[in-house]
């Protein structure tokens, strides 16, 4: 008795992918929630555990403080005289401004150490030391010279976002194919052709990366450039409720900036689909 096994082609139908792609979206997005429920739970019994809201304060107490600084009660407008919304605008403004001037010293910085080599033996040594000091460093240098209004909180945040973009921007000049740059050389491109028509599209994707990380960092710096005079703003309304012992506002503050950070960066890989479409394919 013999016995035959026949074997068949397994073809993928036109759509399979696509079919697969909404249930695993949604079981993304189920296993998010679920892990903000666990978090939520796991500290709503700490604080009740511990019974101590200066240390830990409760979901119930921060939600409270939002309600407070979002508002005008007993004749107290907000915190401090600002509505959160307001504490959270001024210190996006200062963080969108100082991100704008570093990215774009950063861009022109990068592109020239990419393209010229004696200036990036010059310069890199003062940008990696520059990108090892921490914001607190050099701030009170800039208080020193600049006073304590917008002036010293704008150099920092630039400052703080340059290294980054500038470092990603020249390792991106640097690494694009020599052979792509000698062909359009060789088709009559100068050097500045050359670096606007082959180096910049190959780099973009890197250069990207880059402001991404630079407007993090700006962001993560922006509670450090406002421990002077920093009402209205959300890291001078963080530093003023800290010197009060009022934990809830200080969580409160971390939660606006951590959200509005998210939503940024959200907004920046958005952009970025758009505006290189190319990256990640041959």
């Amino acid at each position: 008795m013999s016995t035959s096994l026949e074997t068949r082609p397994v073809t993928a139908t036109p759509g399979a992918t696509t079919a697969l792609a909404p249930p695993r979206r949604k079981r993304r997005i189920l296993l998010r929630l679920v892990a903000l429920v666990v978090l939520y739970a796991l500290w709503e019994i700490t604080a009740r555990t511990m019974n101590n809201p200066t240390f830990i304060p409760s979901p119930g107490a921060v939600w409270h403080q939002l309600i407070v600084t979002s508002s005008v009660h007993d004749g107290v407008r907000g915190y401090s005289g600002h509505l959160l919304i307001e504490h959270l605008g001024v210190s996006l403004r200062r963080i969108l401004i100082g991100s704008v001037i570093g990215v774009v010293g950063g861009l022109v910085l990068g592109l020239v150490m990419g393209t010229v080599t004696w200036i990036r033996v010059v310069t890199e040594p003062v940008v990696t030391f520059i990108r090892a000091l921490p914001p607190l460093a050099y701030f009170s240098l800039f208080i020193i010279w600049f006073g304590i209004d917008e002036t010293p909180k704008l150099w920092l945040l630039s400052i703080a976002a340059l290294p980054p973009v500038a470092v990603a921007t020249a390792s991106a000049v640097l690494g694009a194919p020599t052979g792509l740059v000698e062909a359009s050389r060789a088709l009559g491109a100068n050097k500045w052709q050359a670096v606007r028509d082959v180096v910049l599209p190959h780099a973009l994707p890197e250069i990207f990366t880059g402001v991404r990380i630079a407007v993090g960092v700006a962001y993560s710096s922006v509670v450090a450039a406002e421990t002077i005079n920093g009402v209205p703003g959300i890291g001078g309304m963080v530093r003023d409720a800290q010197r009060y012992s009022q934990t809830d506002v200080v969580v409160l503050g971390l939660f606006a900036i951590g959200l509005s950070g998210l939503l940024i960066d959200a907004l920046l890989q958005v952009a970025e689909k758009r505006l290189i479409p190319w990256r990640g394919r041959a």
